[in-house]
């Protein structure tokens, strides 16, 4: 599982990267980079939610071991 989810979150590191290729910073809000911030946006979550995940199972972890 700890695999899995470092995996998960280097793909969504990669998403952040390539959707930031993909704004067009002179224009944020129109047409295609409204697309790619919502995608950034989304990425950021996906990270914080994984990092979550595996910060709990370390909790879980240590607290099976007492």
């Amino acid at each position: 599982m700890k695999i899995f989810t470092t995996i998960l979150i280097i793909i969504a590191i990669g998403l952040i990267a390539f959707n930031l290729t993909m704004l067009d910073y002179n224009k944020p809000f129109e047409g295609n980079s409204m697309v790619a911030l919502i995608g950034v946006a989304a990425s950021f979550c996906a990270v914080f939610i994984l990092l979550i995940f595996k910060m709990s199972k370390k909790i879980e972890e240590k607290l099976k071991n007492q």
